[in-house]
């Protein structure tokens, strides 16, 4: 079985997202579907001494534009994340092991939100020992703009027998059209790690930094043993 994923490039992802990279042979980021406001494209959460906090990347976007063409606005946000990240973590047991490679990311001069998250998820994702191949939808050629035969083009094009979705998917995608592609079909499983955090009662669903900052190289098994997948 050769078994492909394909997710949004979402901002600072959460553990889930990793462990669905984990347990995949090959990763397409779908970067050429519409773009969402509000969603988990352009932030995401990490924890402080009030709670979680949303790091949010300001973007220029037009409907309906895709998302690998939303530019970033010009506006401060990466000086405030770093210094949001540096203050919350100061006390965190691992974030000197990965904050040397990460913060540089956060302050290069970025012109739009894919390559960011791109930029970002593959640091992010070779600290956690994610191995198979990560490739771009948006180099993959064109393929239907229908949700579930985009899904099967792009796996079919990466001679992929097997198809990994989200738990969400069972809501939305057409079953039986994977069956008719002979594409075998299965859903992501998973519950969220729990671990020693700062800042009081645990907040589960955060960035996979928080993970990394409190836990380190445990952070791999942890999130490979997040669960597995089900048809």
């Amino acid at each position: 079985m050769k078994l492909i994923t394909i997710h949004q490039p979402n901002y600072l992802p959460w553990a889930g997202f990793f462990h669905k990279w984990m347990i995949s042979d090959a990763f397409i980021i779908l970067d050429t579907v519409q773009y969402h406001k509000n969603e988990w494209q352009n932030r995401n959460r990490i924890k402080t001494s009030q709670g979680a906090q949303w790091l949010t990347v300001p973007v220029t976007y037009r409907f309906p534009q895709t998302i690998e063409q939303v530019g970033i606005a010009p506006k401060p946000w990466a000086r405030k994340q770093v210094a949001a990240i540096e203050q919350n973590y100061a006390k965190a047991p691992y974030l000197d092991k990965y904050w040397s490679e990460l913060k540089p990311i956060f302050e290069q001069p970025w012109q739009d939100l894919c390559t960011l998250n791109v930029a970002m998820i593959r640091a992010l994702g070779a600290m956690l020992g994610c191995e198979a191949p990560l490739l771009l939808a948006s180099e993959m050629g064109e393929v239907s703009d229908d949700p579930t035969l985009r899904l099967i083009e792009l796996s079919k094009a990466l001679d992929g027998t097997a198809y990994l979705s989200g738990s969400e998917g069972r809501n939305y995608l057409q079953q039986s059209t994977f069956q008719d592609a002979n594409l075998e079909l299965y859903f992501q499983q998973v519950e969220a790690p729990v671990y020693p955090q700062l800042h009081g009662d645990f907040i589960s669903h955060l960035s996979v930094l928080d993970v990394l900052f409190h836990c380190g190289d445990t952070s791999k098994e942890m999130i490979r043993n997040m669960g597995g997948m089900t048809q």
